[in-house]
């Protein structure tokens, strides 16, 4: 037991000598690094509940299928991200899901992670906010639970007005890409 705490207290050592050893420019971009943004007070303009008016195409030119959800979203960790819970059905069992979406301020980039109890995995998309349209850009992949393989997402997220949004996502199947989900939001 004491050689872990000794480990322990030579790590906290370490780091804080590292941390406070940095120049002013490494501890200027580490603080504007840490800092939110513009970016996520937009991510901010979401935080509540929403009613999602759901259609999902399952493969290209199947027929629709629509559900409603419900979203609740709220900023965490001092406003850094924003946590979304959705519940609903779908096929006539219930659904939920988490996303956390979040932006890099060094990179860049939106950063969004995804998961539901339809799947075992996540779904990791990064992007780019547009101000002048309004809209979330991002790409990424997911799998498809019947190869085992990934498949090329994108999403684009529009806000339409403070009460209202859109959400589009598109899968490639076959090398061509077709919409396979668009949820219109609604702020209760």
């Amino acid at each position: 037991m004491r050689k872990f705490t000794n480990a322990i207290l030579f790590l906290f050592i370490f780091t804080a000598c590292n941390i406070f050893a940095q120049s002013a420019e490494e501890q200027k971009a580490w603080m504007d690094y840490m800092t939110p943004g513009s970016v996520h007070e937009m991510l901010a303009q979401s935080n509540g509940t929403w009613i999602g008016e759901n259609t999902f195409w399952m493969a290209p030119g199947a027929p629709p299928i629509t559900t409603t959800s419900e979203a609740s979203n709220s900023m965490i960790m001092g406003g850094r991200y924003q946590q979304g819970l959705h519940v609903g059905d779908m096929m006539g069992m219930p659904f939920e899901g988490m996303s956390l979406i979040g932006y890099d301020n060094a990179k860049k980039q939106i950063q969004s992670i995804w998961i539901d109890n339809f799947g075992t995995g996540m779904m990791y998309l990064t992007g780019t906010w547009d101000e002048s349209s309004q809209t979330v850009t991002m790409t990424g992949t997911s799998v498809d639970p019947s190869t085992g393989k990934d498949v090329k997402v994108r999403e684009i997220f529009s806000i339409l007005s403070p009460t209202s949004q859109l959400l589009e996502m598109f899968m490639e199947k076959d090398g061509t890409e077709f919409k396979t989900m668009e949820i219109k939001y609604t702020k209760k």
